[in-house]
């Protein structure tokens, strides 16, 4: 598998499902992928993405979404998370719900088109639901 970057992983620390992240990855300006379990744990990774930045995006999005959860319970309707969008300098954030309470997150460069990878984040955590988590992939 291919994405933006150029690869960082150390050669034998591949992730063997990083396949079910292409879709996602293969967007221009897509940096990481990662599928997080709800405790902040890392379940599938890019391939250009190496352990330690996985698990450090793992944790920081599991830290979000229990915040954003926490305000929706708060001041909205109930507790139930759609998605997180962080802007920073020099890119985005994109963390979404991917079945079974797991979360898919996408850090992106500045010029990326936010539309378009909400779009194939929403294709890829449809695939992934298909595949490996079971019927309801939006959690």
């Amino acid at each position: 598998m291919t994405s933006q970057t150029t690869g960082t992983t150390p050669p034998g620390t591949e992730d063997p499902d990083s396949w079910m992240l292409d879709l996602v990855a293969q967007v221009r300006g897509v940096q990481h992928a990662v599928v997080l379990s709800s405790d902040g744990l890392v379940k599938v990774r890019t391939d250009d993405t190496d352990p330690d930045t996985a698990d450090k995006v793992a944790a920081a999005c599991a830290g979000l979404v229990a915040l954003g959860m926490s305000m929706g319970r708060e001041f909205g309707a109930g507790d139930r998370l759609r998605q997180v969008v962080v802007e920073f300098d020099g890119g985005f954030l994109f963390v979404r719900g991917a079945g079974d309470g797991s979360r898919l997150a996408v850090i992106t460069d500045a010029a990326v088109d936010p539309g378009i990878v909400a779009q194939q984040m929403q294709a890829q955590v449809l695939m992934i639901g298909e595949r490996t988590l079971g019927t309801d992939p939006i959690s």
